[in-house]
């Protein structure tokens, strides 16, 4: 039936491999997955609900639209933010990307500066 013996002996079933081994590459994908991607982002997302729960009224945000403002009255689903002198726009709360620092930053260097420069 085959031409050369040593293919047919090659072909017949050999030990049978363990199931557990089979699944361990797809078990340690998504190990890595969980601690690279899913962990992280879960605790980004954590900190961002915290952020957006501590805002209040004066605080400079950032919204995911690329405004930034000040925060002049806060309600339960939506705010009022100042973008400039006289000009209000309602935002909701989940669109505050992030807190403003660097121009909170800054405005306490001019200040500082103001003093230094009055003494």
């Amino acid at each position: 039936m085959f031409p050369f013996e040593s293919i047919a002996y090659a072909q017949t079933g050999g030990a049978e491999a363990n199931p557990f081994v089979s699944f361990v590459p797809l078990i340690l994908i998504v190990v890595v997955f969980w601690f690279f991607l899913i962990r992280p982002q879960q605790k980004r997302q954590k900190e961002h609900q915290q952020m957006i729960s501590e805002l209040g009224k004066g605080d400079r945000i950032v919204t995911t639209g690329g405004l930034f403002g000040t925060i002049t009255k806060i309600g339960d689903d939506r705010m009022t933010v100042e973008i400039a002198d006289k000009v209000r726009v309602q935002v909701e709360r989940s669109q505050v990307s992030r807190l403003d620092k660097d121009s909170s930053d800054k405005s306490k260097e001019d200040s500082d500066d103001k003093k230094e420069s009055k003494d």
